[in-house]
């Protein structure tokens, strides 16, 4: 089988350098992104030859087809770039509000669409947009999280049908308890998501990462979203 190259958005930390490691374990290349030139570079050497970094901000959408120009042949794409908001509706932040859409929504359509002329219109090409379970949990603070989630929804269905044959979906994970973020907090915060969980144990990034090369894989499936928090929301 031929190597591939997978592009994964949002690949210096966190959830996607952990993808960016995998791609790389199983054989192929992976060009992972973040604002950073010179930081996504040493994290790509962390990871070994088969790994290249590259600044990209999709928070400016008008840059990044000019940005992703070193970009050659992609088989794959995974866009993992988040950024963690509380915004609520009576002290609601335009700013952050408008950055964290432009983010999500404009910036993961325009990479797509910077990036199409270099992916292959065929069932093999995976194409995953990460999302969140906060679009139906949603929690004081979640005003714009839980919408983009939403909106990360809508926009895999928009695409699994004008990109078809190329395969888009989404992935929305719940609460990571062994990511940056939810690593730290405390005990008695994890232990009550826990306890809220179906067999006691949060979900974990192998677990996300599992999921992701599935959804990079799989070729029967398309315009789904998987969600991947140990069936908390059952309890």
């Amino acid at each position: 089988m031929s190597q591939r190259t997978i592009v994964v958005v949002g690949g210096t930390s966190g959830i996607g350098l952990e993808i960016a490691k995998e791609v790389v374990a199983r054989g192929d290349k992976v060009i992972l992104t973040g604002r950073d030139q010179q930081r996504a570079v040493e994290i790509a050497a962390s990871i070994g030859p088969d790994a290249q970094g590259l600044a990209v901000d999709i928070s400016e959408p008008e840059a990044i087809a000019e940005s992703l120009k070193p970009i050659e042949a992609v088989h794959g794409l995974v866009l993992a770039a988040i950024e963690r908001d509380a915004n609520t509706v009576r002290e609601y932040d335009i700013a952050r509000a408008r950055r964290l859409v432009t983010l999500k929504l404009v910036g993961y359509t325009e990479t797509v669409h910077a990036l199409l002329d270099r992916l292959p219109a065929s069932r093999e090409t995976g194409i995953v947009l990460f999302g969140g379970r906060a679009k139906d949990a949603p929690y004081p603070g979640s005003t714009t999280v839980a919408t983009i989630n939403g909106g990360v929804e809508g926009l895999t269905h928009s695409m699994a049908l004008e990109l078809a044959p190329m395969r888009v979906n989404g992935l929305h994970p719940g609460i990571i308890g062994d990511s940056p973020f939810w690593a730290d907090k405390p005990a008695a915060v994890l232990q009550g998501y826990e306890s809220r969980t179906p067999g006691g144990a949060l979900a974990t990034m192998a677990d996300i990462v599992g999921a992701t090369m599935f959804l990079l894989d799989n070729q029967g499936v398309s315009g789904t979203s998987l969600y991947v928090d140990r069936g908390w929301r059952l309890t």
